[in-house]
């Protein structure tokens, strides 16, 4: 084996620095009652890419009970509506409600201010680099990319 360290892995690094900006992206959230998957989810709602609970929970990658429990609780706050689908009515089509849109308007308003604590102690090339390498991996990795 060669003399590379764990902590200097990218691998090491993106990961305990997502655990760290993911903690510090809760606390933001909890204020509204909200955890980062139900931010996850009113952001799917948003792109329009989906709107059925089992299509949304293969593009977010969990068990779609997961998703009735998260839509659950957004339906509650009045973030999302559930209906049948027109053409198939075994189907649950989930839409984002006028509150959704301002909720996760709030939520993203915390993740840019997040995002500028973060790169407060880049330069804007450095962060402009860093944006892009971002943008190349989750690409690659078949994540959203937007």
């Amino acid at each position: 084996m060669n003399d590379v360290k764990l902590t200097s892995t990218l691998v090491f690094r993106l990961g305990t620095l997502g655990a760290t900006v993911s903690e510090r992206f809760s606390a933001r959230l909890a204020a509204h009652g909200l955890k980062p998957k139900h931010v996850g989810l009113l952001a799917v709602l948003e792109s329009g890419v989906v709107a059925s609970q089992l299509d949304i929970a293969k593009l977010m990658n969990v068990a779609p009970s997961l998703v009735v429990s998260l839509a659950d609780q957004l339906e509650e706050q009045g973030a999302v509506r559930r209906e049948r689908d027109p053409h198939d009515r075994r189907r649950q089509v989930l839409t984002l409600t006028a509150e959704g849109r301002e909720l996760l308007a709030v939520c993203t308003e915390a993740a840019v201010e997040l995002d500028a604590e973060l790169a407060d102690v880049l330069t804007p090339k450095e962060a402009g680099m860093l944006r892009t390498a971002l943008l190349a991996l989750a690409r690659h990795n078949g994540l959203p990319a937007d």
